[in-house]
């Protein structure tokens, strides 16, 4: 188990990591060693994340990172060697579903003050007031 808060947690066994030949640092062993991973992850039928954490990591992740089936796809190749990339798309699957799991403020609605009200009714006549000075009067033509 990969805990993200304290009750929110990744299954290891939902993870899925394929590995590929990455551009960037690592000098010969660039083109011998497959360093880079992609780490997939079954965001919909993950178990240990609430529906509503799982929407909100489905917006957050974007079109570029979720699949049409749900599933997380990330990419790591910051570094040179293949363990320090899996932890790094670990760390950044963390990342997403730690700020998904915190839920969004909810909207208070308020009335705008009478003050406020006054400064807009204000703005306006002074607005109408430039605009008819501009015009032609109305005998002249």
């Amino acid at each position: 188990m990969i805990y993200v808060t304290d009750r929110l947690y990744i299954d290891e066994k939902d993870l899925s990591f394929s590995y590929v030949l990455a551009s960037g640092p690592g000098g010969q062993n660039v083109n011998k060693v497959a360093t880079a991973v992609a780490l997939r992850y079954d965001l919909y039928n993950a178990a240990g994340i609430p529906w509503e954490t799982k929407v909100r990591a489905s917006r957050i992740a974007g079109p570029s990172r979720l699949t049409q089936a749900g599933e997380i796809i990330i990419q790591a190749q910051r570094f040179r060697s293949q363990e320090r990339n899996r932890e790094d798309a670990v760390e950044r699957l963390k990342a997403i579903l730690a700020e998904a799991a915190i839920p969004p403020k909810p909207r208070v609605a308020t009335k705008p003050t009478r003050a406020s009200k006054v400064r807009r009714v204000d703005a306006k006549t002074k607005r109408g007031a430039i605009k008819r000075d501009r015009q032609r009067p109305a005998g002249e033509e």
